[in-house]
């Protein structure tokens, strides 16, 4: 039996492994970069290395610490089969698939032609438009392309497999037809080393961006009964090709009746919570427990209720959801029925060099409206500060009509992406806004050295209120108030008046109705939570700063990330469109492209530094 196990990993999901360990009364050992992260803390024992992607660094940590297995999580070397043969070669547990299986599953294109010879349906052909560009060798939506025009292939094969290259080392590609509006749903299995073959259920994923998952659930809702069937039945049949033992998913695309396998992932998936609420398994537990050699029982449990998981990302999806860096002043997401596996807590550093999610947020419930409703509720009610990330993204997918019906496809976001981000109705976050500038009002009169007797608010031209200004989501407010009487008061909002203020706390009735807020100050700013959610306002100076004021032309970093690419020198000619630079960020790339045919007049992007978002990496003199 394993005595100490080694998480080969970071963040939520070897916190999550830690939590099965502590059950199970198995000692753990974490691995960090970064000493700060939650999750060291969280571990029996933890051993410093530079990378996680040194698998010979991982397993001088596990003799070290005198761990005698290790779990890989996922990503980084969790479907790495040199790695796997790695640690049993030093003669520790590898918890997981035998790495023959990993590295059969983890070349999609050889993958295809294994199941297909067992009968599984497959996408074939590449002659037709739209194409999907695919790593062979990944997943998580790097190094895929979609193509709609044939001119367009050439340089999306190439941007493709550089990305490829770039998160997994292998830069081949492959294209596959591209249905647009088909459904992305996954099955679940699990098999123990004496050749049984567990189904446990089916999943769909198709709310997806940038080809990668951010809402899931469980089970897939609006299956037919043969198509679920059969979906279960090509599952067994992919697993059975490769003779698969522990935990493993079966990915397809499903459009209307027809089903095609997409790729079988040999580890633990994000989405495997869901999974968990309905069928009552520990899926960790299992994948231990057939590591040990322990044979699974002639069926699964048949699941109960519905489940779905929404993941947290610090990213902007207004802005082409690029990453956000940054440090966390409050973060939490508690509630009745809701599962919270984080990577994260107040005061975690964000940067860019790990993967975006901070959290996955899984709500339960007897039936497919309740949990929709728990988990909107817990979005609602959750407080995070600090950070530009997709809550209201994830908030508005939850409240949308088509996906509470269950009419759900993979084009489902991109569809509704300007609606779902949009400037939606703002008297919500005015509301937040007038108790953030009232609150930061007696705040500062509290703190005043001198004057101290002067009421908050007040000025000397009774006629005219104080205004402070606001911006918050790429929106100003500029907010009205005064001090009357003793009280503070305000015209801004008509139908709005402020019931009571202290420096933290603000009480606001809309029309009758009574709303509390609570107020921190930041930095000239303020952190406000309400019956809407959380809002960071960050205060508007009076003068701007002439640094501010551009050159015409500039081209400016959408996100802070690594320059991978330059593409062009100075005195070039470029045309509107042409690629300028491409950075790198949590494990995504973006190509930054001219805006007009010019001249490039500098360049300051260099390959290899890392770079500030808004920062100046090149000019364009387009003579106008």
């Amino acid at each position: 039996m394993i005595r100490k196990l080694l998480v080969a990993n970071r963040a939520e999901i070897a916190r999550r492994i830690f939590r099965t360990c502590r059950a199970l009364g198995i000692e753990t050992v974490a691995v960090f970069a970064e000493e700060t992260d939650p999750h060291v803390r969280e571990a029996d024992t933890a051993v410093g290395i530079g990378s996680f992607l040194d698998g010979a660094a991982i397993i001088e940590a596990a003799r070290r610490s005198g761990a005698d297995a290790i779990h890989p999580g996922y990503g980084f070397l969790s479907e790495n089969a040199e790695f796997a043969h790695a640690v049993t070669a030093a003669g520790l547990i590898w918890i997981g698939p035998a790495p023959d299986a990993i590295e059969a599953m983890g070349d999609k294109i050889r993958a295809k032609k294994l199941v297909s010879a067992a009968g599984v349906p497959v996408l074939d052909g590449d002659d037709a438009f739209p194409l999907l560009i695919k790593a062979a060798a990944g997943g998580g939506g790097r190094g895929m392309r979609v193509v709609t025009e044939p001119g367009e292939l050439r340089p999306a094969l190439a941007a493709a497999a550089a990305e490829a290259r770039s998160a997994f080392g292998d830069g081949t590609v492959f294209t596959e037809p591209y249905l647009p509006n088909a459904r992305h749903v996954e099955v679940q299995v699990l098999g123990d080393r004496h050749g049984r073959i567990w189904v446990v259920g089916d999943r769909d994923c198709s709310v997806q961006r940038r080809h990668q998952k951010i809402v899931e659930e469980a089970p897939a809702p609006g299956l037919s009964s043969e198509v679920r069937a059969a979906l279960h039945r090509h599952a067994r049949a992919a697993a059975e090709t490769v003779g698969y033992q522990n935990a493993g998913t079966v990915e397809f695309l499903v459009d209307g009746e027809r089903i095609f396998f997409l790729e079988m992932n040999t580890r633990l998936q994000v989405e495997h919570p869901v999974t968990e609420a309905v069928s009552d398994l520990d899926l960790v537990a299992w994948q231990i427990a057939i590591a040990e050699g322990r044979e699974l029982p002639a069926e699964p449990p048949a699941p109960a209720g519905h489940a779905v998981e929404v993941r947290l990302y610090a990213e902007d999806p207004a802005a082409g959801f690029a990453p956000q860096t940054g440090r966390l002043r409050a973060f939490g997401f508690e509630a009745p029925g809701v599962r919270v596996d984080s990577g994260v807590e107040a005061g975690s550093e964000v940067g860019v060099r790990y993967d975006a999610m901070l959290a996955k947020i899984i709500s339960y419930g007897p039936d497919r409206a309740s949990a929709i409703r728990l988990l909107a509720d817990a979005l609602r009610r959750g407080v995070l500060h600090g950070l530009t990330t997709n809550l209201g993204l994830l908030r508005a997918i939850l409240a949308d009509e088509d996906f509470v019906a269950g009419r759900v496809d993979t084009a489902l976001l991109e569809r509704k992406l300007a609606a779902w981000t949009g400037e939606s109705e703002d008297h919500p976050v005015r509301k937040a806004a007038l108790a953030a500038a009232v609150g930061s009002a007696v705040r500062t009169a509290a703190s005043a050295g001198v004057q101290a007797r002067i009421p908050a608010a007040w000025r000397n031209v009774p006629s005219r209120e104080r205004v402070r200004t606001y911006r918050c989501g790429g929106t100003e407010y500029a907010v009205g108030y005064a001090s009357r009487g003793g009280r503070i008061e305000s015209s801004w909002l008509p139908g709005v008046s402020v019931l009571s203020v202290t420096a933290d706390r603000v009480v606001l009735d809309d029309h009758g109705v009574r709303e509390t807020y609570r107020v921190t100050a930041v930095d000239g700013g303020a952190d406000v939570h309400g019956p809407s959610g959380s809002y960071d306002f960050q205060a508007v100076p009076i003068f701007q700063d002439p640094a501010a004021n551009l050159a015409a032309g500039s081209l400016l970093a959408s996100m802070p990330g690594l320059v991978v690419a330059v593409h062009v020198s100075e005195g070039d000619q470029v045309a509107a469109g042409d690629p300028i630079v491409v950075l790198e960020a949590m494990k995504m790339q973006q190509t930054l492209s001219a805006s007009a045919d010019g001249v490039v007049a500098s360049v300051t992007a260099e390959v290899g530094r890392q770079v500030a978002a808004g920062e100046v990496l090149a000019v364009i003199d387009s003579g106008s």
